[in-house]
């Protein structure tokens, strides 16, 4: 049984229980309890002194770096997408980072042994548009996610929600979710990314045969505590509290959600009051965004990874040797000190701390030229020229990592290294393309292992179903039968030891973790998330 917590009204939504383990059944814990341990049984979400002295409704206006590109909140694994359309689209479950998984919509879960779990969601819950939330909708929303009949392709299928096989509805509020591996891992899958589409408007507006477009704000139909109220494609989404919401009240009345893929916009955005909070401050601004009276600075170390993979279909990233020749260049350290202004830890392995089945007994490669130099000749490739590329703008100070780390490799006396600066959707397409496009070996990217666990931060790259930047046939073994393993403690074993073969086999060049830090209006109260997600409903003012 997992532990009861105690929990603050406004912080979360009302949940009527607490979760157990996945193979067991939930128990109903009734009505939450204020901080004092005891149910004052009275709405104190409105502060009396506030509503006597007629204070205007509360307003917000967040910032991302990148505006969706689609409507469909299942056409997409973008972290931004998600900041957004989870407002609209409610998550069935609530992921606490470090905690696991517990209930929101659904209320009770099992895992039946044989392939699947049984859910129970609650059944006043209502969207949008006024129709009742059934469990169909949601077997629905997760078959267009998994099936590949239907005409929706993105990565939520493929990485999201990749040990996922389909989903049944048993009656209006009873569904099963079938899987493939160990209830374990479906469990982080389905909880991340079960988010319910209203099953009967979305076929009538074509949803099932093709992915989900409009321009109005009839077009979006969750049901979140926001509704869209207006709608600019590639400039911004107005919501504002749905009226008909099933459970707590969110903090704001109106929230504007636009974007500027520029730092130095988002950061003028902030301290010139256009904004409310924004993400991905540069680390050199930190310092102005603090000394402004009205603004501060919230951080937390991230999911996310920053890496440089090496496709070893193609010369000279082959030999192992000459891969971990690369490690031995780049001084982590180094860069987060100085690029970072110390934003960052230096990485061993594909996942950042706290992320189910990291291995604390890796060391990040230590820079060491005479290494670097031996391992170059013992690989073959002495001489050799390369060019490390890199975006612009995507992640914290991407460009100037690169940069760095290209010049520290460029000192070895029989490598020859430069860094290609491009925009993002280079490297994501070479990433995507896995190992069948070579254009682009040696690339820059990061990655958010936002499930919180380790299966979701190494299959893309290196199981060949999910498209993969590097070939191991043992390693691929080892991580799809991790998949499988049920016992939790049995299963971290196999993923440390995951870990620790990708260090060993030195795949990419391992950078650092990324520091999320955002800029926000000084008298909201929020602690950021490690898993990059911002929900406002975690906020208060």
């Amino acid at each position: 049984m997992r532990k009861q917590r105690t929990l603050r009204r406004r912080k979360v939504l009302k949940l009527t229980g607490t979760a157990t383990a996945a193979t067991g059944m939930m128990a109903m814990a009734g009505c939450i309890s204020t901080d004092d341990g005891e149910d004052d049984g009275e709405d104190d979400d409105v502060d009396d002194t506030e509503a006597a002295n007629g204070d205007e409704p509360e307003d917000i206006t967040v910032t991302l770096t990148e505006f969706p590109d689609t409507i469909d909140p299942l056409d997409h694994i973008t972290g931004d997408y998600f900041d957004i359309y989870d407002h609209i689209y409610e998550p069935v479950f609530e992921f606490d980072p470090g905690e696991g998984i517990f209930p929101w919509i659904a209320e009770e879960w099992e895992a039946t042994g044989d392939g699947s779990t049984e859910v129970r969601i609650r059944d006043d819950v209502m969207f949008h548009n006024g129709d009742t939330l059934t469990a169909d909708d949601i077997a629905w929303t997760i078959e267009r996610s998994v099936d590949p009949d239907f005409a929706l392709v993105s990565d939520l299928g493929q990485f999201g929600l990749g040990s996922i096989t389909g989903a049944e509805a048993i009656d209006e509020t009873h569904l099963e979710i079938f899987y493939s591996g160990a209830p374990g891992l479906a469990e982080f899958e389905f909880g991340n990314y079960a988010r319910a589409m209203n099953r009967e408007w979305a076929e009538d507006l074509g949803a099932g045969d093709d992915v989900l477009s409009g321009d109005s704000p009839e077009d979006f139909n969750g049901t979140g505590p926001y509704e869209v109220v207006e709608y600019e494609p590639e400039v911004e989404i107005v919501v504002e509290k749905f009226d008909d919401y099933w459970g707590e009240e969110p903090p704001f009345d109106r929230v504007t959600f636009n974007a500027d893929g520029e730092s130095s916009g988002r950061y003028n955005a902030l301290i010139t009051g256009e904004t409310d909070l924004t993400i991905n401050i540069l680390p050199e601004d930190v310092g102005d965004v603090r000394d402004n009276e009205d603004t501060d600075i919230r951080n937390v170390p991230s999911f996310r990874t920053i890496f440089c993979p090496m496709k070893n279909s193609v010369e000279p990233y082959d030999s192992q040797e000459f891969r971990q020749a690369m490690n031995y260049c780049v001084d982590q350290q180094e860069i987060i000190d100085t690029i970072l202004s110390g934003f960052g830890t230096p990485t061993s392995q594909p996942v950042s701390p706290d992320i189910n089945g990291y291995n604390p007994d890796l060391e990040p490669y230590p820079q060491d030229y005479d290494m670097a130099e031996s391992l170059v000749e013992e690989s073959g490739y002495g001489g050799i020229e390369i060019e490390l590329t890199a975006p612009q703008g995507r992640y914290v100070n991407d460009a100037e990592i690169a940069e760095r780390a290209a010049d520290m490799i460029d000192e070895l006396p029989n490598v020859d290294c430069s860094a290609n600066i491009v925009d993002f959707g280079t490297v994501s397409d070479e990433n995507a393309a896995g190992l069948d496009d070579p254009t682009h070996p040696f690339y820059m990217i990061g990655w958010g292992t936002v499930t919180g666990d380790t299966d979701y931060g190494v299959q893309g790259f290196f199981v060949p179903e999910a498209t993969r930047s590097f070939a191991d046939e043992d390693l691929t073994d080892a991580i799809v039968a991790s998949q499988s393993i049920e016992d939790p403690d049995e299963r971290v074993a196999a993923l440390q030891e995951i870990n620790a073969t990708i260090h060993d086999l030195a795949p990419w060049l391992f950078l650092n973790v990324q520091e999320s830090i955002y800029g926000i209006r000084e008298d909201i109260q929020w602690d950021p998330r490690p898993d990059e997600t911002i929900y406002l409903w975690e906020m208060d003012v």
